[in-house]
């Protein structure tokens, strides 16, 4: 499937809820609440809710932000369900009211997503959801307000446009967004550039205590969640920091470990292109992109780090 036609999906669905991924990212929040402002603009009488894990504050430019819900509401029943960019297993806040609702919809672009849902529209060569979004919305029924959602997302998911995959139709869509009057330089530096003290001096430490392994063709790097709780930094501070390792003059491929519970580490890996790290991350349980995914492994940081780089090593031969 390549399409959704609105009128036809909304039909006698008067309550709709959309829900994105735990750990909300740049693309999860701006293509939820994309979704929302467009539902708002061309389907004012529907009763719309938005439930996401919490998130920075730096967002909350984005209209509808602030009636976002956090925690499910009890016996809220929604005729249909909508889950953008995520799998079923990685469904955030609002898991139970996409799973009772009396028609449920995904739409992602991750390749290791399946599909779960009774319609799904999975697109791998879309940058982002909101590319796929973009493609599934009237380019003329946008309005400012839908077009700096879905552009946050698109420049994240893109690190602003760098990545590879950004495509020559992801410029005419973000350039497409931009005349819509959507305030990009603020956008891109409030939520991406600008980073707090406290957050810069963890990415310099998570820095420094890198190693280079596989004779420089990887990098890696780890921190507890004592030390975290020392630099006063959470598990959203972490963004970002895996891909300034993947940076690395001479390294193909980086991941990043940080402890969520006692001997449990959340594994964020990229790569530049040699290595495929949806394939290793799928090897334990996670997903994602050729060149961006995740999971959670059990054991030592440098147990971890030796399974991990085993993965590696197979694709190297």
């Amino acid at each position: 499937m390549e399409k959704i036609v609105w009128s036809e999906l909304l039909k006698n669905a008067a309550k709709i809820c959309i829900v994105g991924h735990v750990k909300p990212d740049g693309d999860c929040i701006g293509s939820c609440l994309g979704l929302r402002n467009y539902l708002f603009d061309c389907f004012p009488d529907l009763h719309v809710d938005v439930y996401l894990e919490t998130y920075r504050d730096v967002y909350q430019y984005m209209r509808f932000a602030e009636e976002v819900l956090h925690e499910e509401t009890p016996k809220c029943v929604y005729d249909l369900g909508i889950a953008l960019d995520c799998s079923e297993g990685r469904i955030g806040a609002g898991k139970g009211c996409f799973a009772s609702a009396g028609k449920t919809v995904c739409i992602d672009h991750h390749i290791s997503n399946v599909g779960f849902a009774d319609v799904n529209l999975i697109l791998p060569h879309a940058s982002s959801t909101a590319e796929v979004l973009c493609g599934l919305f009237e380019m003329e029924k946008i309005s400012k307000e839908t077009a700096e959602c879905l552009y946050t997302g698109i420049s994240h998911d893109t690190g602003i446009f760098k990545y590879s995959n950004t495509s020559g139709r992801t410029m005419r869509i973000a350039a497409d967004l931009m005349e819509k009057g959507v305030d990009f330089t603020r956008i891109l530096n409030e939520t991406i550039l600008e980073q707090e003290y406290r957050k810069n001096r963890f990415f310099g430490f998570c820095l420094y205590q890198s190693q280079r392994i596989l004779d420089g063709f990887c990098i890696w790097s780890s921190v507890s969640r004592e030390q975290m709780e020392q630099m006063g930094v959470s598990d959203r501070d972490t963004s970002g920091i895996v891909e300034k390792l993947r940076d690395t003059k001479g390294a193909d491929c980086a991941f990043f470990l940080y402890e969520t519970e006692p001997n449990l580490y959340r594994v964020s890996m990229r790569s530049k292109g040699k290595i495929d790290v949806s394939r290793i991350c799928g090897q334990f349980g996670g997903g994602g992109h050729v060149q961006a995914a995740g999971c959670s492994i059990a054991g030592t940081p440098e147990q971890i780090a030796a399974m991990v780089s085993e993965e590696i090593k197979k694709q190297m031969l």
